[in-house]
């Protein structure tokens, strides 16, 4: 007598799991920012769960942190400031043995146009100062390294410099492969869809929800425009321009990318835009490029595995990979 009302309840048991795992899941978007590297950073992510969204952007962000750590020639205790510091080799760790390989690759890839023996420039140009200044040639003859050979010397995993009278400086790089160790952060916690910006060094996880992500290009002459935008999923853009630290003085624009073998500005590009695998990949071929100018810095692009790019000219003309003209929407 019992086995009718038994199988009704284990009947309607099933209906209501089967009813429950057919709900469909509540998607939240949470957006934070931070600033890290002396840049506002912001992480967007979309997941069924706004707590452990939460903690998987808290994680990234505290990711972050520790490269900043490892790589900000700011901090004394940093492993870059400890290789500055050393009158020998020294050991380092995995990290900043895989930046400084890569930025090696891409110093002999692009000729010596990316250089990670900049510190002492940067320095002198002191683009952070309330009133910068043009530094006298003299003054820039001091600090340019003395070949477009690597700045640093690798055996194993203890590094030093070629000169000793170099200073390193990895901002071209680090900020990029920080925001690749927070895209790596958010992937492990089980997102598929993200995103981080650190100051136009931009890293994508997946799409944003069912779409790709939309990301707008910024125009070098027009402040607050875009001059196009990409669809992108699973990639990583950055953009280097001529407007983002600079000063202008009797007319001349004078900026932070400077060309290695003379110590000044570069001048023959507005903007260059890399879409690569990597954030720290495209950040140091944006910087390369740029340095190269449209010419040279588009075979260099289109030379690389798996990376395009758009080069806005220092008259304006813009030149882009084979592979982008497909992808890319004008504003």
């Amino acid at each position: 007598m019992l086995k009718r009302p038994l199988a009704l309840i284990a009947a309607l048991l099933l209906i209501l799991l089967l009813s429950w795992s057919l709900r469909p899941k509540v998607t939240a978007e949470v957006a934070r920012t931070a600033l890290i590297m002396g840049t506002l950073v912001e992480i967007k992510a979309v997941g069924s769960g706004e707590k452990d969204i939460e903690e998987a952007i808290s994680d990234a962000f505290s990711a972050m942190r520790s490269e900043e750590g490892r790589f900000s020639t700011q901090i004394e205790t940093s492993q870059i400031s400890a290789i500055n510091r050393a009158t020998a080799a020294i050991e380092v760790e995995p990290e900043v043995l895989f930046v400084l390989q890569l930025g090696q690759r891409i110093t002999r890839l692009s000729e010596g146009a990316f250089h990670m023996g900049l510190g002492g420039l940067i320095r002198l140009w002191d683009f952070e100062a309330v009133t910068p200044r043009v530094p006298e040639l003299s003054e820039i003859k001091q600090v340019l390294p003395i070949s477009s050979e690597d700045a640093v010397s690798i055996t194993g995993t203890r590094v030093e410099r070629r000169d000793t009278n170099l200073q390193l400086d990895l901002g071209g790089i680090a900020k990029g492969y920080a925001v690749d160790r927070a895209l790596a952060v958010l992937r492990a916690a089980g997102l598929e869809s993200a995103s981080v910006n650190a100051g136009g060094d931009i890293g994508l996880l997946g799409g944003h929800g069912e779409r790709p992500w939309k990301i707008g290009i910024q125009h070098p002459r027009k402040a607050g425009e875009l001059l196009a935008t990409l669809a992108l999923r699973d990639r990583a853009i950055v953009t280097s321009g001529d407007y983002e630290r600079f000063f202008m003085l009797e007319g001349v624009r004078y900026h932070h990318i400077f060309d290695p073998q003379t110590g000044l500005p570069a001048r023959a590009c507005q903007s260059v835009s890399v879409v690569a695998a990597t954030v720290a990949e495209a950040d140091a071929l944006a910087t390369a490029a740029f340095v190269l100018g449209p010419v040279k810095g588009l075979a260099l692009l289109e030379k690389s595995h798996e990376v395009e790019g758009l080069i806005v000219s220092a008259e304006g003309r813009i030149e882009m990979t084979s592979g982008l003209k497909d992808q890319i929407q004008w504003r």
